[in-house]
């Protein structure tokens, strides 16, 4: 059985489905569940392109901070649920791109299960980033489970 699961969350809908799973998994075989959320901060080239363009100015630093609060947030509402179904849940706060998040931390804690969804990202953002699942699954370093989380 799993000892050391991994599962990313964006506190979405279809993360929370990916989160279930990986919940019930962690519960049936007592393992620990690693939760993830990513971030990255808007750097001062994209602020001044928003600015460039019409946009808002805004406090980089503050805006940046904003970001990083949100994904602690993100992971104590996770680990709260993990925590009143009885499974022991430790958090990590990444800055990074999804896929190298995730693909970081079950390297590091040397992970027999990564879990993802299979939906999250659409339109420029899937373009630009590629589909998380897919890079996943090419440089997983143990098993990896992809939850269906489509309607």
């Amino acid at each position: 059985m799993y000892t050391k699961i991994v599962v990313g969350t964006d506190g979405s809908d279809t993360a929370k489905i990916a989160v279930e799973h990986a919940m019930d998994l962690a519960k049936a075989g007592g393992a620990t569940l690693h939760l993830v959320h990513a971030y990255q901060d808007v750097s001062l080239g994209m602020a001044a392109m928003s600015a460039g363009s019409g946009g808002p100015v805004v406090d980089l630093d503050r805006l940046n901070v904003g970001l990083a609060d949100h994904g602690t947030s993100v992971l104590d509402e996770a680990a709260a649920l993990c925590t009143s179904a009885g499974i022991t849940a430790e958090k990590h706060l990444v800055r990074s791109d999804p896929a190298d998040a995730l693909i970081g931390v079950a390297t590091n804690i040397e992970a027999d299960l990564l879990v993802v969804g299979n939906r999250g990202m659409s339109g420029v953002k899937r373009f630009v980033l590629g589909s998380v699942p897919n890079r996943i699954a090419h440089h997983s370093p143990c098993n990896l489970l992809i939850v269906h989380t489509a309607d």
